[in-house]
């Protein structure tokens, strides 16, 4: 395919399915389970992301969940098919994952978007990244197969590939899902046991050690393993067993009032200093651990778009003839896309970004769209620094409006609106990178594939402004309960620059806190978004990672036997995830509706919560070691 570059080694790859066989693919059945799980998956990614700061992946579990439907209860036995199905349900979380790392801000700033301009913002960020990334499909996909492994893409692609262990697989996501579903609703809807437990560290003032007893926290901690989830931890280690307590001390002989609290220090709790104090601290450190990711993978960044390029102005030549598995959406189709959304948003009202803010995501936009792309395929998608780029993003465009004579709350909007178009524009179009890998690899048709992603977008687009409205109407974004940290820090950078009223002391001992620990050698964005949070969250993440910790330790023996018992705690970690995920996001569609729930907790012992998470923590592990018996059967 590539032999006319020099790349001669692509051209020998035949993919799973060859270009002159021709099955099923963009098919209604897999358009509407495709769109059933992007809703689900972008209502499940936004709870998450609200609450901690990340999202998973939903390719593999989308990839096994549509085996085991399409195949199990359908008998269609086209791998394409269900490759369309898991490119939909990744557009889901994708456009959550850009709405909910910026959006949330505007809620903070108690201004309450309609859902008609969540939708629009989004729909138009989604959209532009699927165009911008077609045109580098066949460079970053196709030209440099050997040297992007792209590896979400890749992993997806077995799994579909591996076919007769689809219902297997599917069965442990949907175990996963009844448990994390079941352990939500019976906590936070019929109340029969209160969800996040703590005490006091004794002679020990405002020291508290807590945990959330929810499963999906438990999940995100063994996908994301120890390293990274004893990382967060220490964040929280240092916010609430340092922190807390040294304010506290030193405040507590001052019966005044301390900026920017409205209390003094000797009237606040733990959690009271939190808000009002680490809050500050917390972002401040994420503010400049984003910046220093971004800056780490700044010789990448250049490397990448020096690369896309000069391989895109190798690439005008192109084929006269192209093969199924090599056919893009048509290149007018992508012009006129990328065209009319940047003229509608150079005059659209709704948004009143206005001709800088058009050209500022025109610009931003391919630029990064085209860095983003290409250092996914080296480093997958959760690694990639988005946050960071958005900043980049949010540093210059807010300055740019602020010499053009904008300031306040009207300043602060729009600029938080460009921000917003070119995260979900990035996410998307790294996501859209890892699925078009798995098409490659598996025989998909490209064209069909853009398609398949559009429409996940444009329905996860539609539906994400009416799960953000409830959910801030139920939890208030922002507030203990969904903190939001990534929308947080947004909104401290276009504060600080445009209103100019932010406690710059408090941020500043938390951005030198970012550079500590780099010095330390740790990862720290990762540190400062556990600084950031409740320790209570970052608890449960951490018994994840040591379940993780302990199956990899005990499987050492065989490098196969490790990967099936991971591969197995990943699936059941996915249904836990999105089981909760998605029942919390019904509780607070239920109380939205006024249904009755229950206001206070049956109980407000701490042994019963801590029993059922150690419980569903047990069979996590217990389902990870038994995959010794399915292998050596």
């Amino acid at each position: 395919m590539m032999d006319q570059k020099g790349k001669g080694s692509t051209s020998s790859f035949v993919p799973y399915i060859p270009a002159s066989r021709t099955l099923p693919e963009l098919t209604a059945v897999a358009v509407v389970l495709g769109i059933i799980l992007a809703v689900v998956f972008a209502a499940a990614n936004a709870y998450l992301g609200l609450k901690i700061g990340l999202t998973v992946s939903a390719s593999i579990p989308a990839a096994v969940i549509s085996l085991a439907v399409l195949r199990g209860l359908f008998r269609r036995k086209s791998i394409l098919e269900n490759n369309i199905v898991q490119t939909m349900t990744t557009a889901g979380e994708a456009v959550a994952a850009g709405a909910i790392f910026t959006l949330p801000a505007l809620y903070m700033w108690n201004l309450n978007p309609s859902q008609k301009m969540i939708s629009f913002i989004v729909l138009i960020g989604g959209f532009l990244g699927v165009a911008m990334m077609v045109p580098l499909r066949r460079l970053l996909i196709v030209g440099e197969h050997h040297t992007l492994p792209y590896p979400e893409g890749t992993a997806c692609a077995e799994v579909l590939m591996s076919g007769e262990a689809g219902g297997r697989s599917a069965g442990m996501v949907v175990y996963g899902f009844i448990v994390g579903g079941i352990v939500k609703g019976l906590g936070d809807g019929f109340k029969l046991f209160k969800t996040e437990i703590e005490g006091a560290v004794f002679r020990f003032k405002n020291a508290v050690i807590g945990m959330d007893v929810f499963p999906a926290l438990l999940g995100v901690g063994y996908i994301i393993g120890p390293r990274i989830a004893g990382q967060m931890l220490a964040g929280g280690v240092l916010a609430w067993l340092v922190l807390i307590p040294a304010i506290s001390f030193f405040g507590s002989g001052n019966a005044g009032v301390l900026a920017p609290s409205q209390t003094s220090i000797a009237q606040l709790d733990a959690m009271g200093i939190w808000a009002d104090y680490i809050r500050y601290i917390g972002a401040g450190a994420v503010a400049v651990g984003g910046l220093i990711t971004m800056l780490k993978t700044l010789p990448m960044l250049v490397r990448s778009l020096t690369a896309t390029l000069s391989g895109l102005r190798g690439e005008q030549a192109g084929k006269k003839t192209l093969e199924r598995t090599d056919k893009d959406m048509p290149g007018i189709w992508v012009l006129g896309i990328i065209a009319v959304i940047i003229i509608v948003l150079a005059f659209d009202p709704l948004t009143d970004v206005g001709l800088i803010g058009a050209v500022a995501i025109a610009v931003f936009g391919f630029l990064f769209v085209m860095v983003a792309s290409r250092i996914v395929g080296l480093v997958g998608s959760s690694s990639s620094p988005v946050s960071g780029m958005t900043i980049a993003t949010l540093l210059i465009v807010t300055f740019i409006y602020k010499l053009a004579g904008l300031s306040g709350t009207s300043g602060m909007v729009i600029s938080l609106t460009v921000g917003a178009v070119v995260c979900v524009a990035l996410a998307v179009a790294g996501d859209i990178s890892q699925d078009l890998k798995t098409g490659y690899l598996v025989g998909g048709t490209p064209w069909k594939q853009q398609v398949a992603m559009l429409i996940g977008v444009l329905v996860s687009g539609l539906v994400i402004g009416f799960i953000l409205n409830v959910l801030n109407d139920t939890y208030v974004l922002g507030s203990e309960q969904l903190s939001a940290p990534k929308a947080a820090l947004m909104r401290l950078i276009v504060e600080g620059i445009m209103a100019e009223n932010l406690p710059w002391d408090l941020i500043f001992i938390g951005a030198f806190s970012s550079i500590v620990f780099e010095l330390l050698g740790l990862n720290s964005l990762t540190v400062a978004v556990g600084l950031y949070l409740p320790i209570h969250v970052s608890t449960p993440i951490m018994v994840g990672g040591i379940v993780r910790y302990l199956v990899e330790f005990f499987s050492k023996g065989s490098e196969a036997l490790r990967k099936r018992r991971i591969e197995t705690g990943t699936l059941l970690a996915s249904g836990l995830i999105a089981g909760e995920s998605l029942i919390g996001v019904i509780i607070a569609i239920l109380i939205w509706v006024n249904v009755p729930i229950p206001e206070q907790f049956a109980s407000n012992s701490n042994v019963l919560p801590l029993i059922i998470f150690l419980v569903v923590t047990l069979l996590l592990a217990f389902t990870s070691f038994i995959s010794k018996d399915k292998e050596a059967a």
